[in-house]
């Protein structure tokens, strides 16, 4: 761990009264350092690269990128700001919170070893972006490569870039998870406990909560159950926890599926494995993109890379937007034109009305992309097949359908889905009362009623993630900067209406949403407790809208300790 203030030495020193206060363990890297034209640059260098090759081998234990602030900081138990997760969504908060309130002293908790949330966690084959990165990626930072649906190491690469520009890989405190939040009104405050990654439990205390921690456990995915699993004699993985030293070469491969995971590890596996079947109790409509926008490489030298960057997210936003009101509003029409689209890639003899028409209409289900056809393009290659049938039981070679067929397999991938959870996992208390999320209504996708000063990053369900994680970002230092300008302590949504009516938060029939009804919040029947699913009004509301709207309650600590006697 590298720590200014206490084993960092001091900066200014000559090599050789530099080496002699360098930590017992770091000593080889004085060799490196010695070379550099700045001897304490070289050795942090030199530190921090072998950390982070150490943390790539998975040998590393915690460690602290946040570790270059000042002393005093890393000592800081109370912050302005606390923001939990460091992933796509922390990362860019953390951004507009030091750009628009300066002032403002934050820290970000990160739970795990590294940076990059869903980017770094996940490992399996093929990972990538079920979003173009012209709108995955965030409004102030062009995204500059040529792969429009990117691979999970680029994006991953984009996060840590990002984070370094800024300095705000020196925020964040790794493995740190936060345990439980409890507000005191009294106080006017959020006191955290936060589990170290040595077991030990440490007190943080903050005014303002900012959770960017994700939709789902990333303990494990969900994992179904079937008759049988225990006699199979080959190996089960999830596609959340991938073997990294797993050799699939020449293997006969079953990917149980049919979502986003599976239609990106099949292609992807086709590269050694023997063959890859999709087996799918039911399926999801597929649309194949252009793996790079052709607009954007149009664009490309002939506006500035800025400029060429907003007119190609605005194209996407407002191309996404008219696809999904289209299949609201014309869901047979969209339905026939996305499987005539199938049935061009695969062939005129391929049963596209058995394995790539779902039961569903399109969008009420998130759909799914694959880039230049990949995966039509692995099955008319021969190299993976589609069966769509349900499993009867686990054999001691593979899978028994329940059609009679019979499946052999030497790897079984289960895709079945991801465990929503809400705050990772943090129990929350407001002033001694668990707050039950399902009980809540949510105020502009991001408060909760009567959770004071407390915000959750809730991306789109028909959009990429980072549009609404923009959005929300912006709207909260809008709020924080309203607060300080009138010396207000606390705010608070406080459902005042009584005739708004409740309603899921999120209208999509897919597995992991239905299984997750109990843990989700409600939405109202009307603004600002309804969400919109629709980047261009959110970004009016967001932007414009009058943060005093008659529903967000405002309060300063001192009256509220008045009132308490």
């Amino acid at each position: 761990m590298v720590s200014q203030g206490s084993n960092l030495p001091a900066v200014g020193l000559g090599a050789s009264e530099w080496a002699a206060q360098v930590p017992q363990g770091q000593q080889e890297c004085l060799c490196h350092a010695t070379k550099s034209g700045n001897v304490a640059r070289g050795w942090v260098d030199c530190v921090h690269q072998r950390l982070e090759a150490a943390r790539m081998g998975g040998m590393a234990t915690v460690v602290e990128e946040g570790a270059l602030v000042t002393g005093d900081e890393r000592e800081s138990v109370h912050f302005d700001v606390i923001i939990v997760g460091a992933g796509l969504s922390g990362i860019g908060a953390a951004y507009h919170l030091q750009k628009e309130l300066p002032k403002k002293r934050y820290v970000i908790l990160e739970g795990r070893k590294a940076m990059g949330g869903t980017w770094d966690l996940f490992r399996y084959p093929g990972i990538r972006s079920d979003s173009d990165m012209y709108t995955l990626g965030y409004r102030f930072r062009p995204w500059k490569e040529a792969k429009a649906i990117a691979d999970g190491p680029s994006i991953l690469n984009y996060i840590r870039e990002t984070a370094k520009e800024y300095g705000i890989d020196r925020k964040i405190r790794y493995g740190q998870r936060a345990k439980r939040a409890e507000w005191s009104s009294d106080e006017g405050k959020w006191t955290l406990e936060v589990g170290g990654a040595d077991g030990t439990t440490t007190r943080l205390t903050c005014d303002f909560l900012y959770m960017c921690s994700g939709y789902y456990d990333y303990a494990g995915g969900y994992m179904p159950g079937w008759p049988g699993m225990e006699q199979f004699g080959g190996t089960i993985v999830h596609p959340q926890k991938w073997p990294e030293d797993l050799d699939y070469t020449g293997k006969r491969v079953v990917v149980i599926g049919s979502g986003a995971t599976a239609v990106t590890l099949v292609p992807a596996m086709t590269d050694k494995a023997e063959h890859v079947v999709m087996l799918q109790r039911s399926p999801s409509y597929v649309l194949a993109l252009p793996g790079k926008d052709i607009v954007a490489e149009w664009l490309r030298g002939k506006v500035p890379a800025g400029l060429a960057y907003m007119i190609v997210r605005w194209k996407n936003v407002l191309v996404a937007m008219y696809l999904y009101q289209q299949s609201r509003k014309h869901p047979e029409k969209i339905k026939n034109w996305l499987l005539g689209l199938a049935k061009k890639a695969l062939g005129p003899d391929y049963d596209v009305a058995k394995h790539f028409t779902p039961r569903y209409n399109p969008w009420d289900q998130r759909l799914c992309f694959v880039p230049d056809e990949d995966l039509f393009r692995a099955i008319k290659a021969g190299k993976a097949s589609v069966v769509t049938d349900e499993i009867e039981t686990f054999t001691e070679k593979g899978l028994k359908l329940k059609s009679g067929e019979e499946l052999p397999a030497d790897i079984i991938v289960t895709a079945t889905g991801l465990k929503v959870q809400l705050m990772g996992g943090m129990e929350v208390w407001v002033d001694g009362q668990q707050i039950k999320f399902p009980k809540k209504l949510a105020y502009k996708g991001m408060m909760y009623s009567d959770v004071p000063n407390l915000v959750s990053t809730f991306g789109y369900t028909n959009a990429s993630w980072t549009l609404k994680a923009d959005l929300t970002a912006e709207y909260v230092c809008r709020l924080l900067k309203h607060m300080e300008a009138r010396h207000y302590d606390v705010c608070t949504p406080r459902m005042r209406e009584t005739d708004i009516q409740e309603e899921p938060a999120i209208d999509f029939s897919s597995g992991y949403i239905q299984r997750a009804m109990d843990v989700l919040p409600k939405q109202g029947s009307k603004r600002p407790w309804r969400l919109h699913q629709n980047y261009a009004l959110d970004l009016l509301e967001f932007r414009y809208s009058n943060v005093e709207d008659g529903t967000m309650e405002f309060s300063r600590v001192k009256k509220l300790a008045e009132a308490g006697g």
